[in-house]
């Protein structure tokens, strides 16, 4: 297994492919990957059509993956707000890799058993490891289609990232091998010799103590234990300091315990979602989230320091968990567009972090409309995230 990532600002299109290109085909010694995960700015928009093409042809790839972008990540860097094509590509021996495009209408309806899945995506779930997705955010429920992949391939890890660069319907692309379309999902399944793990950091720091929710309807809290959420929150902003006064007025979150058994937060992962509204009447709040009685939650507070040690723990969390010496080949960062430089105020931040901590691998990526990962054994589409795809071999873990 052999992996490259390349990255070129160049706003000559042509110009850029070509220097991304090189530079993959040099690491790899000449090898023409089997596959090419390709993310392009919409600077570049009148490209679009011919991108995908163009690309294959220029790496010589058998399969090509990608989409549009605001922003993208590549060799180290985080190319914002200028033109930016970034390139992931890699040698898979003993790896078969199996592109689909999906449409809304294609999709299996909710009761539909996981044979549905199976036939329409063509692939067997004992043999898959991992599928990677890269959905339009305007033409496709990505909920209906995560919840089917992890009804239909329990065991596969789910990766990926919604289009962005487009604000409308039919303003994003989506590439898959020599097409380019405008909407549905593109994306690949892996099977055979390969290893997906992720890291998934939400950006956020908790604040008060986790609370089992006793009264709820749909999305909307009544009681946290004997209390209703705002006396909660009035209680947390009375004890707060001045910062965290003004963060729980601007960037307050909750984070919600999926596992319903969990009892505590130290048995499960919070899944972090938007505070919608309250009623200052009956004291409830509207989530972005359906919550039932039982679950445990916690209220978050989201900023830039809370974004740094969050993505600092989930390293050291997974470098942990490393056996000594066994680092992964190279890495897909699919990361929020409300993070990068408009979050930290300079470039660079999660890829120089993980670099830091993790190894110096390539890593390639895109700021994206929604990220998508684990959050224990479901896969949730999350905001603010940033998350790591981390590729290996198997049979080096």
């Amino acid at each position: 297994m052999q992996w490259s990532s390349a990255v070129s600002d160049s706003p000559s299109f042509t110009e850029a492919v070509t220097q991304a290109s090189e530079q993959i085909l040099a690491n790899l010694d000449g090898q023409h990957p089997d596959l090419a995960v390709v993310f392009i700015s919409s600077h570049h928009t009148p490209s679009y059509f011919t991108a995908p093409e163009v690309i294959a042809e220029a790496l010589g790839a058998k399969v090509v993956i990608g989409c549009s972008a605001a922003g993208v990540i590549g060799g180290g860097q985080e190319v914002e707000r200028r033109p930016g094509i970034a390139i992931s590509a890699a040698v898979l021996p003993g790896v078969e890799l199996s592109p689909f495009h999906l449409n809304q209408d294609e999709l299996p309806s909710p009761d539909a058993g996981p044979e549905a899945w199976h036939e329409l995506l063509g692939i067997n779930p004992d043999d898959c490891p991992a599928i990677m997705l890269l959905p339009d955010p305007f033409t496709l429920r990505s909920d209906h289609l995560l919840a089917g992949l992890d009804f239909a391939y329990p065991s596969a890890v789910k990766i990926g990232g919604l289009a962005s660069g487009g604000g409308q319907p039919g303003a994003n692309a989506l590439f898959i091998n020599d097409k380019s379309v405008r909407s549905g999902a593109v994306g690949v399944a892996f099977t055979g010799d390969l290893a997906v793990e992720t890291v998934v950091a939400q950006g956020c720091r908790p604040i008060g103590e986790p609370l089992v929710v006793t009264e709820s309807e749909i999305n909307v809290i009544s009681k946290l234990g004997d209390q209703t959420p705002l006396e909660v929150l009035r209680d947390l902003f009375d004890a707060a300091e001045t910062r965290e006064k003004r963060l729980i007025r601007r960037s307050l979150q909750i984070g919600i315990i999926m596992d319903r058994l969990a009892q505590d937060s130290t048995e499960g992962e919070f899944l972090i979602r938007n505070v919608l509204g309250a009623d200052e009447d009956d004291g409830t709040l509207a989530v972005g989230e359906l919550v039932q009685e039982g679950q445990v939650v916690q209220f978050f507070v989201r900023d830039a320091q809370a974004a740094d040690e969050d993505l600092r723990m989930m390293l050291e969390e997974y470098i942990d968990n490393l056996d000594e010496g066994d680092i992964p080949a190279s890495a897909l960062l699919f990361s929020c567009l409300g993070r990068g430089q408009y979050l930290y105020g300079s470039p660079d931040h999660d890829t120089t972090m993980f670099t830091d901590m993790v190894a110096d691998i390539p890593i390639a990526g895109f700021f994206s409309n929604g990220e998508i990962g684990p959050i224990g054994d479901q896969t949730f589409l999350h905001g603010y995230s940033a998350s790591f795809a981390l590729f290996s071999q198997p049979s080096k873990k």
